[in-house]
């Protein structure tokens, strides 16, 4: 399917990345488990954050070096798809996923309070980076450059994930003292962050051609998949004669469909954390005036 079968298992699955992505599986469920009790205020993590956890490591693996990597340097539909779970979907569900108690073990060193680093977490700082970083990205010979470019490529995409960890950290903040903004300012930033989005994915959706050499150029497209296929990427040219081969779709078609598909993934995303503050936010109010009710019924009884 999609001409994967001309690929070796090497690289589909790149091994020594599988092995390290599920050692980091291995060690959070030893320190979800038997090791908790080294951390201070450790408490058991439910099922469903450590499936979270998982879920993220799992996602992340297949979109940085498993088969969606590869399926992402052959068709821009799936690179898109890649942007939208690896900086989309993978943060929150890794936020959720790490307890609060391991996450105050790793930010208790004191140079994380250092102005620098209070300054780059202004919840408007991270958000625009991440922006910026993803819009930047997606200008045609800049993406082209970077994907060319194996050492830059990889530097990339680690700030493009780091800045959309920050950026979801404000809304779903697992330490309460920690969180900068109140439910309804969060409303607004998630919708805020959907909105700064969209210039680059209509520029992508309604370009009158391809904008992209990577996925038109074989010359380009050999280069970019220099990175991530063993041997000589020379031969695929001589085998495919370029990344037509394994689109059925044209390069305009193609594109078209990966800035729909990158939107509506942002979207479903942003209306499941829609519900979700909006939710905790009621929740709160109605302790709130559960805790003021029941702090007036003796004053009532004594008149």
């Amino acid at each position: 399917m999609w001409g994967l079968e001309y690929f070796s298992f090497r690289d589909l699955w790149s091994p020594m990345f599988m092995i390290f992505m599920m050692a980091i599986i291995v060690l959070y469920t030893f320190m979800v488990g038997p090791w908790k009790h080294r951390f201070a205020g450790s408490a058991p993590v439910s099922f469903s954050r450590q499936l979270s956890f998982v879920l993220a490591i799992v996602l992340l693996y297949l979109t940085q070096g498993g088969p969606l990597s590869l399926m992402g340097h052959l068709m821009f539909t799936f690179h898109m798809t890649n942007m939208a779970l690896a900086y989309i979907l993978v943060p929150p569900l890794l936020i959720y996923g790490i307890p609060d108690w391991m996450w105050r073990r790793l930010f208790r060193a004191s140079f994380w309070r250092w102005g620098a680093f209070r300054l780059i977490m202004n919840p408007i700082i991270s958000l625009g980076l991440f922006t910026l970083l993803f819009s930047f990205y997606h200008m045609p010979d800049n993406h082209d450059w970077i994907m060319t470019h194996f050492t830059v490529h990889r530097i990339y995409y680690a700030l493009l994930f780091i800045s959309s960890v920050m950026m979801w950290w404000h809304v779903y903040c697992p330490i309460p003292e920690w969180r900068r903004m109140t439910h309804m300012l969060t409303l607004g930033y998630i919708f805020m962050s959907g909105l700064l989005l969209t210039p680059a994915c209509a520029m992508i959706i309604f370009a009158s051609g391809p904008l992209f050499a990577v996925y038109n150029d074989p010359q380009v497209w050999v280069k970019a998949m220099g990175y991530c296929v063993s041997g000589d990427p020379a031969e695929l040219l001589s085998k495919f004669e370029g990344p037509a081969f394994f689109n059925m779709m044209s390069g305009k078609d193609d594109q078209q469909l990966g800035g729909i598909v990158m939107k509506l993934l942002q979207e479903f995303v942003n209306a499941a954390a829609l519900y979700t503050v909006f939710m905790q936010w009621y929740r709160k109010e109605r302790s709130e005036e559960k805790d003021k009710d029941e702090l007036l019924k003796p004053a009532a009884a004594n008149r």
